[in-house]
């Protein structure tokens, strides 16, 4: 065999190695536990590259990582359910445990056909809520799957969509306002019945007749510190081995803050920092010192 035979032969040796490596990143079987609804509504399919989630009358269904992560940059493609799905939930966030838990929510309140979908954003810190914004989307997520991320580090935590930033809150602990900083969070996600509230604030029920309600995830990407509560720790991983740890530092550059202004004028619907009828007493602190929350 000539050296240009040999030296074809290595590389195509090394792209089907590559290939198998990074066909199990972001396995669900690796990554994930089912945490309710059991095999017969949260099903892992093509070898834990596909996972589905699927309510009916009965129950709902939903999942968890295996990991904590304390800082990092959360990714996972979804397509959503289908058809009428009004009355129905669709769930992706980070949390911790604890009365004093973080949380950061992405949740999809679903519609009657032809009625687009609510995306309902809030983060918790120290057990502390009540900061929503909500979005309609500038596409049908139910066509097909799209990306959405978490970044999540000291100075703030930044909601993205198809890589396109919806929401940023800021780390404003320097004014008293509670941030995400010290408390390891797993990703969760679910689908279950809110008919009581989710849909035209409960006025709109869940039409049964459509069940089961199904929606479908893939391409989990975790570049992230894992935390190791054995050690008081965490280690830098990524599901995707040519990722870097960019989003330690990263914040919204002039192009990603253009973006930003863009879906908050064109696509927003409801935010807490122009709620003076929910905050007669003044709006919350945070909200007097960036539009981009």
């Amino acid at each position: 065999m000539s050296s240009s035979s040999r030296l074809s032969s290595i590389l195509l040796l090394f792209l089907f190695v590559f290939t198998l490596i990074t066909a199990s990143e972001g396995n669900f079987y690796e990554n994930f536990d089912i945490t309710w609804g059991g095999n017969q509504r949260a099903k892992i399919l093509n070898g834990g590259q596909l996972l589905t989630l699927s309510l009916d009358k009965t129950s709902g269904s939903g999942f968890r990582s295996k990991h904590e992560y304390l800082f990092g940059r959360i990714d996972m493609q979804i397509k959503l359910v289908p058809g009428n799905s009004a009355g129905t939930v669709t769930t992706y966030y980070l949390s911790s445990e604890g009365p004093t838990h973080d949380e950061v929510d992405f949740e999809f309140l679903g519609n009657l056909s032809g009625d687009p979908y609510i995306l309902h954003t809030n983060v918790y810190s120290q057990g502390k809520g009540n900061r929503e914004q909500q979005f309609y989307l500038w596409f049908d997520p139910t066509k097909a799957f799209h990306t959405y991320s978490i970044v999540w580090n000291p100075q703030c935590v930044i909601f993205m969509v198809d890589n396109i930033p919806i929401r940023v809150f800021n780390n404003m602990e320097s004014m008293g306002v509670p941030f995400p900083s010290n408390q390891p969070m797993r990703l969760y996600s679910s689908l279950w019945n809110a008919d009581d509230w989710a849909t035209r604030g409960g006025l709109v029920k869940t039409d049964w007749a459509h069940a089961p309600f199904t929606a479908s995830y893939r391409n989990f990407n975790a570049n992230a510190c894992i935390w190791s509560s054995s050690q008081s720790s965490c280690a830098s991983k990524s599901t995707n081995s040519l990722q870097t740890t960019a989003w330690q530092d990263q914040t919204l550059d002039a192009p990603g803050r253009n973006r930003l202004g863009w879906v908050q004028k064109m696509f927003m619907i409801y935010n807490y920092c122009t709620d003076f009828k929910r905050f007669p007493q003044g709006l919350p602190p945070e909200c007097k010192r960036s539009r981009f929350l």
